[in-house]
């Protein structure tokens, strides 16, 4: 994760939190948790988002991402039936060794 994209992730927990997003802020909390302070990218990012709707950019991303579970989903179905069919092939494979070993006095 990139410093900005750091940055942008404790706007978001801020905005969250309904606490004010503000240069000293940004400021405090990373100092506090020891995270190198880039004074112009924190002051960039706060004059970005000063007169932006986070909750609307939010609902707004959100609605493409509700399909990605779905897909998410079918696959460890797809995964249990191949297991499933690996088993079969293995427990095959045993039978026919056992009737050879019968065969063969084993």
């Amino acid at each position: 994760m990139s410093k900005a994209e750091a940055y942008i992730h404790l706007v978001l927990a801020l905005h969250y939190l309904g606490k004010p997003i503000e240069e000293e802020t940004l400021k405090n909390i990373l100092n506090a948790i020891g995270v190198e302070v880039d004074e112009a990218l924190i002051k960039v990012l706060v004059d970005a988002v000063k007169n932006v709707n986070i909750d609307e950019l939010i609902s707004q991303a959100a609605v493409p991402m509700v399909a990605a579970p779905a897909a998410a989903a079918a696959a460890p179905a797809e995964e249990a039936k191949e297991e499933e069919k690996k088993e079969e092939e293995e427990k095959k494979e045993e039978e026919e060794v056992a009737g050879l070993a019968d065969l063969f006095g084993f």
